[in-house]
C-alpha cells in the first residue's frame, strides 16, 4: 500500500479531503433549524469512495455530525480540523527504556562501523546477561531508534584508526557537509593523482602501474589537463600543473590534498610567485576535493574500458588515448552536475582566468629557495652534491640565496630575497676548462683602487705608538730583563774602519 497517491497526497490528507467532501454541502448551504437531522440521514445513506482501498463505503450519521461540528468550529482551516490527530506518544521511546538507551549509545560510540543487525545481536546478548535492562526491542524498533537519534553506520574512511583519520571523522561529525561551486571559471581548480589499474609496458621490459594526474575547473567541470606519469612526485606535479596553466590560463586558487608532493617547496613557492592561492583539503577528507575524485569514475568506466583489448599498453599509447578521450568525449559530453557540456560552460561563463606565463616563466617560478655559504678559496658552493661557481663580482658575499628545482640542476640562479629578483645564473664548475691556466682579471675593489705604494704607512702603527708612549709616561722600567745579545752594541762596533782595541 502506497503512502501517497499519483498526486502526491498522503493518506492523512486524503482522509481529510474525503471528510470535507462528505460535509461540504452542509458547510456550503447550512441547514435551517430542525433540518439538520434529515440532511445527516441523507448523507449517511450515500456511498463514498474509500481514500485508500477505493472501495465503496458509508459513514454513520453521528460520525458525519461530529465532522460537521469540528469543521464549522474551525473556520480558518477546516481540513486541519478534519485530519487525523498525531498520537501524543509519537516520537517518544516506549519500547526502549533509559538504561537500555544509554547502553545503545555506548555501544554505537565504540563501534560506529557496525551494521544495525550486528548492533541488534550484541544488544540481545547484553540483555540476556543483564535482564534488568528491560525487554529486548525488535530489529525494526532498534533500527528506528538508531536512525531517529542519528546513529547511522559510519564506514571507515582512508587511514583506518590513525590519529589523522580519527580527527577527520570527528570534524565530519561536528560540522555540516555541503556541496559547493564557485561562481566563475578559473576561480578554483582541483588537482590530484589517481592510481592506475592497468600495468604499462616500459621500453626496458618492466611493467609498472602508472599514476594519472588530473586538473579540473570547479565551475565548468572542464578537465584542464590529464597525464599519466610513472611516479607521484613533485616533478610530475609541477609538470602537470604547468601544462594545465599553459592550456587554460592562470587560475586564482588550486586545491590539492596534503600529499608529500603538494607540500614541496618548489610547488608552494611557485604558486606564491604566480599569485595562485594554495588550498589544501582536510587530512583524510577526499570529499573536499570531490570534483576531481568523481572524474576517476568515467575515466575508468569509459576510457580504460575501451583499452581492455590492448595487450601491450605503453605509457605513450595511454597518454595519447587519454588526451583524445578528454578533449573529444569528456569535455564535450553533457555533465550531469551542470546540465551542459563542460567546454560550453567554460567558454560562456564569466571567467577570472589570467593569461598564462611562458614556459620559461613557469619553469623559473616552480623552484625552491635555499641558503648556501660561498667558499672564499675558489668562489664556489655545493648544491645537492654539485659544486657551482660564483661570478667574481659576488665574491664579497658570504651567505648566498639560490633558487633551483631538485630535478633540474641546470637552472640555478642567485636570488636577492629583499627585492625578489634573480641576480644572475650560475653553472656547475668545469674543472677541465679551468685547467688551461687562463683566469679572468678580477675587478679591483674600492679599497684596492685607493691603495698605492706611495700611500703605504712607514714606521710603527698609530695604536702601538700610543701604547708605547702611554707606558713610558708611567716612569716604570721595562718589564723584562734583557739578555746580552739583546743589549745595544758599543759605539765602535758601528764603525767598520776603527782598528783600535776596545777598552776592557
Amino acid at each position: 500500500m502506497s503512502a501517497s497517491d499519483e498526486h502526491g497526497r498522503r493518506i492523512p490528507d486524503r482522509w481529510a479531503q474525503l471528510r470535507h467532501a462528505v460535509i461540504g454541502s452542509l458547510l456550503a448551504s447550512p441547514p435551517e433549524r430542525g433540518a439538520l437531522e434529515g440532511r445527516l440521514t441523507a448523507l449517511a445513506a450515500q456511498p463514498w469512495t474509500h481514500p485508500v482501498t477505493g472501495d465503496r463505503v458509508r459513514f454513520g450519521r453521528s460520525t458525519i455530525e461530529r465532522w460537521f461540528l469540528k469543521a464549522r468550529k474551525e473556520r480558518r482551516d477546516p481540513l486541519a480540523a478534519l485530519a487525523r490527530k498525531v498520537r501524543r506518544d509519537r516520537g517518544l521511546p516506549t519500547a526502549i527504556g533509559s538504561a537500555l538507551a544509554a547502553r545503545i549509545v555506548a555501544q554505537y560510540a565504540a563501534h560506529r562501523g557496525w551494521t544495525i543487525q550486528l548492533h541488534h545481536d550484541n544488544l540481545a546478548a547484553l540483555v540476556r546477561a543483564e535482564p534488568a535492562l528491560g525487554p529486548m526491542p525488535s530489529y525494526p524498533t532498534l533500527r528506528r531508534h538508531l536512525i531517529a537519534h542519528g546513529m547511522v553506520r559510519v564506514r571507515r574512511g582512508p587511514g583506518g584508526h590513525r590519529p589523522g583519520a580519527v580527527a577527520a571523522q570527528d570534524r565530519r561529525d561536528r560540522f555540516e557537509q555541503r556541496s559547493y561551486e564557485v561562481a566563475h571559471v578559473g576561480a578554483l581548480w582541483h588537482a590530484d593523482f589517481h592510481d592506475g589499474k592497468r600495468l604499462v609496458l616500459l621500453p626496458d621490459g618492466r611493467r609498472v602501474l602508472p599514476q594519472l594526474f588530473g586538473v579540473i575547473d570547479d565551475h565548468s567541470r572542464l578537465v584542464c589537463h590529464a597525464q599519466w606519469y610513472l611516479d607521484e612526485d613533485t616533478e610530475s606535479l609541477v609538470h602537470g600543473v604547468s601544462q594545465a596553466i599553459l592550456k587554460r590560463g592562470l587560475p586564482r586558487a588550486l586545491m590539492t590534498d596534503e600529499g608529500g608532493a603538494m607540500k614541496a617547496a618548489e610547488y608552494v613557492e611557485g604558486l606564491a610567485i604566480l599569485g595562485v592561492e594554495r588550498d589544501l583539503t582536510g587530512g583524510y577528507s577526499p570529499e573536499h576535493n570531490a570534483k576531481i575524485e568523481t572524474f576517476w569514475g568515467p575515466l575508468e568506466g569509459r576510457l580504460m574500458a575501451m583499452l581492455e583489448g590492448e595487450p601491450e599498453l605503453t605509457l605513450k599509447l595511454l597518454n595519447d588515448a587519454t588526451q583524445a578521450w578528454v578533449e573529444g568525449d569528456h569535455n564535450r559530453r553533457a555533465h550531469e552536475g551542470i546540465g551542459e557540456m563542460p567546454l560550453d560552460r567554460f567558454l560562456s561563463a564569466p571567467s577570472v582566468l589570467r593569461p598564462s606565463p611562458s614556459a620559461d616563466g613557469l619553469r623559473a617560478a616552480f623552484r625552491r629557495t635555499v641558503a648556501r655559504t660561498q667558499r672564499r678559496s675558489d668562489g664556489t658552493f655545493t648544491l645537492d652534491g654539485v659544486r657551482y661557481e660564483i661570478p667574481s663580482r659576488f665574491r664579497t658575499l658570504r651567505e648566498l640565496t639560490v633558487r633551483y628545482a631538485r630535478w633540474d640542476l641546470s637552472l640555478v640562479e642567485l636570488y636577492d630575497p629583499r627585492t625578489g629578483q634573480a641576480q644572475c645564473r650560475v653553472f656547475p664548475i668545469d674543472k677541465a676548462a679551468n685547467a688551461d691556466g687562463h683566469r679572468r682579471r678580477v675587478d679591483p675593489s674600492p679599497a684596492h683602487l685607493a691603495a698605492s705604494p706611495d700611500a703605504a704607512e712607514v714606521g710603527i702603527a698609530p695604536y702601538l705608538r700610543e701604547l708605547i708612549g702611554r707606558y713610558a709616561a708611567t716612569g716604570l722600567l721595562p718589564g723584562y730583563l734583557p739578555t746580552v745579545t739583546s743589549l745595544d752594541p758599543p759605539p765602535h762596533a758601528l764603525d767598520p774602519h776603527d782598528d783600535t782595541e776596545p777598552t776592557p
